[in-house]
């Protein structure tokens, strides 16, 4: 059978459940009573383990089936959480994600057979020790219960009675197939999803393991627990390819006093029932919203669509510019404000399936937090918010690797151990926030610990020691350019300073990711009481506005979302600081930059006024001194290739309605 056709599905569908499985198995862990969760987990384990069989993966098939071993006997109670089991099931959880990428990257599961987790899967079920086996068998034969051919072990028992007690009810379905039946193992698992979609089964014979491996002929038996009757469940059972005959039977246990029923036994979800307005909830469990119905779309496509609307844009431009410079035709320019309507919300719309929650980068820290604690031997809480927020799906995809990095910074280098915060009057359990929010054209990830916070003195110090920075410049160093110097590659590969400042290590690379991006990180901090990491990004990096100004003969654009104001200052009103051109507005001092200077264009012949355009970047402001204005416009962002790509200063380019090409000024580096 050829699968490579559906092999992109699988990937997708197996990223899907093993984050959904991380997410679970930290909500057991905090929750180990919850039967909910373990009924969820199982759930994802096992349809896992049928994608991962029906398209050949057997190394990962079996994993996860020794894994689903573990979960079955959770549910019956037969084995209880614990801390080892957890650590086990995510080493379970990790072999199966690196399973995922070697066959993303190689289109098989590779040679690792992972034996030893296998191995310690089954040592946990052989732990349940022979008298328990014993107990169960010596309980079924004094109280045998025929479901036709079947006999129900103890637990499946309790899980009828506590059907019955819920009004349910509990099937046995007998299933053949065709004869022509060439996949069983394939339609069986189709008929346990559609089963699994309106109940619970609880019991087959032969055993599942075996359905799977397709070793039985043409029938088997389920135990279906349900709220559905008998003819819906056949109606939907014949709707299934390749099933032959399907024969119900109501299954019934005679009701008496067990000692325990509910501890015993999994609670029964209720399916498809809607509780009573008086009823109350019995588990603070998380209730997880019914997906909506999404289409999952190809980046390249995408980005394909997003270069027609830039080609849109460019032709709208040059139609407004035939418009200023020929005729004032008012139907000529009904049509531009018409095409203006039709590109602008063209482009939202592409825009709006291009953003994506930060929630799917979010949604792995949980698990990295709870391993590094371990680690380290701390106890840290990690609270996360503004999960919602959307950012471009370029943006999404490249920001992960910075955030893990400055949450293993926070953990690591921010909290003290717990005898340190106990010592000075701190809560044993350190605090990591991750928030997103969004901030006009950007969004804001903030990364705050309540730590020990940075010591701004020893920094000073060690950057004097090494060469960094002079004595004399240190002493007129600001706080915030203090601490910019954690963010250089000379105190990331030093190791004594790493030391002193206890953040260096990997924050130029940081920094590096996020410039990259289009956008800066920030840092505050107070001695004693933590550290706030923030970092602003770009919604986009496709479609800008932009105000476009003129240097000399050349045309540069500025992102409009960085300029603060435009100003005419008197060439007498500006001063020297440090051999820094300065003005002063609004009482405040704005260094000046001459872009003709950095950009090597010719000056103008010298005015009495200069204009100039004040950006913006976090708390940080700058005057860019330029010859004339040109005005606002949309601007398409192109790259300038590999050969050009190193140019600092210069984040791109656009093409201008005349066809000429504008350069797109890096406002990141040039303050």
């Amino acid at each position: 059978m050829d699968t490579s056709q559906y092999m992109q599905m699988f990937i997708e569908e197996s990223e899907d459940n093993l984050q959904r499985l991380n997410e679970n198995l930290l909500e057991l862990e905090n929750s180990p009573g919850d039967l909910n969760i373990l009924n969820e987990i199982f759930r994802i384990a096992h349809t896992l383990k049928g994608m991962a069989g029906t398209m050949g993966f057997t190394k990962m098939q079996k994993l996860t089936h020794n894994a689903e071993n573990i979960l079955s006997e959770l549910r019956t109670g037969e084995i209880k959480v614990s801390t080892e089991l957890i650590d086990i099931l995510f080493n379970s959880l990790d072999a199966l994600e690196n399973y995922v990428d070697e066959i993303i990257r190689t289109g098989s599961e590779g040679h690792e057979d992972y034996t030893h987790l296998i191995e310690s899967l089954n040592e946990i079920l052989e732990g349940k020790g022979q008298e328990a086996e014993t107990q169960d068998k010596a309980a079924a034969a004094k109280e045998p219960i025929s479901t036709g051919e079947i006999t129900l072990p103890e637990a499946q028992k309790n899980v009828v009675r506590e059907a019955q007690r819920q009004a349910l009810n509990v099937y046995q379905i007998h299933i053949s197939l065709s004869p022509n039946c060439v996949l069983k193992s394939a339609r069986a698992f189709i008929i346990f999803r559609e089963l699994e979609s309106i109940g619970e089964i609880i019991h087959a014979v032969p055993p599942v393991e075996d359905i799977e491996d397709e070793k039985f002929d043409l029938d088997f038996d389920l135990v279906v627990v349900t709220s559905h009757m008998e003819d819906e469940i056949k109606d939907i059972l014949m709707g299934v390819a390749e099933v032959d005959t399907v024969n119900i039977s109501r299954v019934s246990v005679e009701d008496k006093v067990i000692e325990s029923v509910d501890a015993a036994a999994p609670a029964i979800e209720e399916i498809h029932q809607e509780p009573d307005q008086d009823e109350k909830p019995k588990t603070q469990s998380k209730i997880r919203p019914v997906a909506s119905k999404t289409v999952r779309v190809d980046i390249d496509r995408l980005d394909a669509l997003m270069n027609l609307v830039s080609e849109l844009i460019i032709v709208k431009t040059q139609l407004e510019g035939i418009g200023a410079s020929e005729a004032e035709d008012i139907s000529y320019g009904e049509s531009i404000e018409y095409l203006e309507r039709v590109t602008t919300s063209l482009h939202d719309a592409v825009m709006k399936v291009r953003m994506v929650p930060v929630e799917i980068v979010f949604n792995r820290f949980p698990r990295m937090i709870r391993d590094v604690s371990r680690d380290l031997g701390k106890e840290i809480n990690l609270i996360m918010s503004g999960e919602e927020t959307e950012l471009d799906r370029t943006v999404i995809d490249e920001i992960g690797d910075p955030l893990i990095h400055l949450l293993r910074n926070a953990a690591d280098h921010g909290l003290e151990t717990t005898e340190e915060r106990l010592a000075i009057g701190k809560t044993r359990e350190g605090t990591i926030e991750l928030k997103a929010y969004q901030d006009g054209n950007n969004v804001v990830i903030e990364v705050t610990d309540d730590g020990k916070g940075i010591d701004i003195e020893k920094i000073k110090q060690s950057a004097i020691e090494k060469n960094v920075v002079s004595r004399e410049i240190a002493s007129k160093m600001s706080e915030k350019e203090i601490l910019d110097l954690l963010f250089r590659p000379s105190f990331t590969t030093t190791k004594e300073i790493t030391n002193v400042s206890g953040r260096g290590v990997g924050l130029d690379v940081v920094k590096s990711k996020i410039t990259n991006l289009g956008g800066h990180i920030e840092v505050e901090t107070k001695l004693g009481k933590g550290s706030n990491f923030i970092v602003r990004l770009p919604l986009t990096l496709a479609i800008i506005q932009a105000l476009m100004v003129q240097l000399g003969d050349e045309t540069y654009a500025i992102p409009l979302s960085n300029i603060q104001n435009i100003e005419d200052i008197k060439v007498s009103d500006i001063q020297y600081v440090q051999n820094q051109e300065v003005i002063l507005l609004r009482n405040e001092v704005i260094p000046i930059i001459r872009l003709h200077e950095i950009l090597g264009v010719e000056r103008q012949e010298d005015k009495e006024t200069l204009m100039v355009v004040i950006v913006q970047k976090g708390d940080k402001q700058v005057g860019f001194v330029i010859d004339d204005l040109i005005g606002q416009q949309e601007i398409v962002i192109k790259s300038l290739g590999k050969y050009l790509s190193g140019i600092k200063m210069i984040a791109g380019a656009t093409i201008l309605g005349n066809g000429e090409v504008a350069l797109i000024l890096d406002i990141n580096t040039l303050i």
